[in-house]
C-alpha cells in the first residue's frame, strides 16, 4: 500500500511549556527587532541624500533582505509555540523551503557584492564611482536574486520528486532541505550529495572569497593607514562580523551530508533569527553617518 504524506509535525525546540514561553518571548522580540531596525535602515537609506553611496544601497537591500528571511521562519515558530499540535501541510513546507533559500542564498551572494564594494573603495578609491555606478549596482543586486533563485529552485526540484509516504516528524522548527528529504521513501545517498555539493559549497565559496577580498584589503593598505582607511576599515570590521555570524552557521549545517546532531535546529536560531537581529545593530552602531541621519528622520 502507498499512501502520500499530507503533512509535516515539526516538534520544535523543546516540548516543555515554560521553555516554549520563554522562546516564546525572546523571539517575539528578537523578530520585531528585525522588522524595526531593518525597516529604520531601508527609511533613513531612501530618505537621505546624503546616502546615496554604492555601499548604502547594498546596505538598503540587506536590510529588506534580512526582513524577507526572518519572516519566512520566525512567524510560523512563533505560532508554533503558543500551538499543542504543530503541522504544517506538505504544500506549506515545501514553500517554506523554497523561500528560506531563495533569500539566504540571494544574502550570501549580497554580502560577497558587499565586500567586493569595499575592496573597490578602499583599494582604487580614485576609480570607485565609475566601478561601482548605480547601474552596476543594480545588476549586482539583480544577479544576486537571481543566482539565489537558481539556487532554490534547484533545492526545491530535488526536494519535491522525492517519494513521501512514512514518517512524518521534523526534529526542527521549520522545514528544511536535510531534514526533509530524509523523511523520503527511498535511498537519499545521490540527493543528499546533490544538496551538499549545491548549498554547502555555496556557502563556503561564499565564504572563502569574502575573507579573500579582506585579507588582499588589509595587505593592500598595509603601513599607510589614514584617517579615510580608517574609517572604511571600521566598516570592514562590521562587515566581517556580519560574515561570521551567517556563514560559519550555514557552512556547519549544510556542508555535512549523511551526518545530524540533535543540536543543529539551535544553530539555525543563529542564522534565522539572530544574525538579522545583529546586522541594523552593527551597521548603525558602528557607523556615525546612518547614526547621525536617524536622528534627523
Amino acid at each position: 500500500n502507498f499512501s502520500r504524506v499530507t503533512e509535516f509535525i515539526l516538534l520544535g525546540l523543546s516540548d516543555t511549556r515554560e521553555l516554549q514561553v520563554l522562546f516564546f518571548t525572546i523571539f517575539f522580540l528578537a523578530y520585531t527587532m528585525v522588522l524595526l531596525g531593518n525597516l529604520l535602515i531601508i527609511v533613513t537609506v531612501r530618505t537621505d541624500p546624503k546616502l546615496s553611496s554604492p555601499m548604502y544601497f547594498l546596505l538598503c537591500n540587506l536590510s529588506f533582505i534580512d526582513i524577507c528571511c526572518t519572516s519566512v521562519t520566525a512567524p510560523r515558530m512563533l505560532g508554533d509555540l503558543l500551538s499543542q499540535r504543530k503541522a504544517i501541510v506538505f504544500e506549506g513546507c515545501i514553500a517554506q523551503l523554497f523561500f528560506l533559500h531563495f533569500v539566504g542564498s540571494s544574502e550570501m551572494f549580497l554580502l560577497t557584492v558587499m565586500a567586493y564594494d569595499r575592496y573597490t573603495a578602499i583599494c582604487k578609491p580614485l576609480h570607485y564611482t565609475a566601478i561601482m555606478s548605480r547601474w552596476v549596482c543594480w545588476v549586482l543586486v539583480c544577479s544576486c536574486w537571481a543566482g539565489g533563485f537558481l539556487h532554490s529552485i534547484t533545492q526545491t526540484l530535488l526536494t519535491v520528486q522525492l517519494p513521501f509516504c512514512g514518517p512524518n516528524t521534523i526534529d526542527n522548527y521549520f522545514c528544511d532541505v536535510q531534514p526533509v528529504i530524509r523523511l523520503a521513501c527511498t535511498d537519499i545517498y545521490v540527493t543528499e550529495w546533490l544538496m551538499a555539493s549545491n548549498s554547502g559549497l555555496i556557502s563556503l565559496g561564499c565564504f572563502l572569497v569574502l575573507v579573500t577580498s579582506y585579507t588582499l584589503i588589509l595587505v593592500s593598505i598595509r603601513g599607510r593607514l589614514t584617517q579615510g582607511h580608517w574609517k572604511a576599515l571600521s566598516t570592514c570590521a562590521s562587515h566581517v562580523m556580519v560574515v561570521t555570524l551567517f556563514f560559519v552557521p550555514c557552512i556547519f549545517i549544510y556542508l555535512r551530508p549523511f551526518c545530524t546532531f540533535p543540536f543543529d535546529k539551535y544553530v539555525c536560531v543563529i542564522y534565522t533569527i539572530f544574525s538579522p537581529v545583529m546586522n541594523p545593530l552593527i551597521y548603525t552602531l558602528r557607523n556615525n553617518e546612518v547614526k547621525e541621519s536617524m536622528w534627523r528622520l
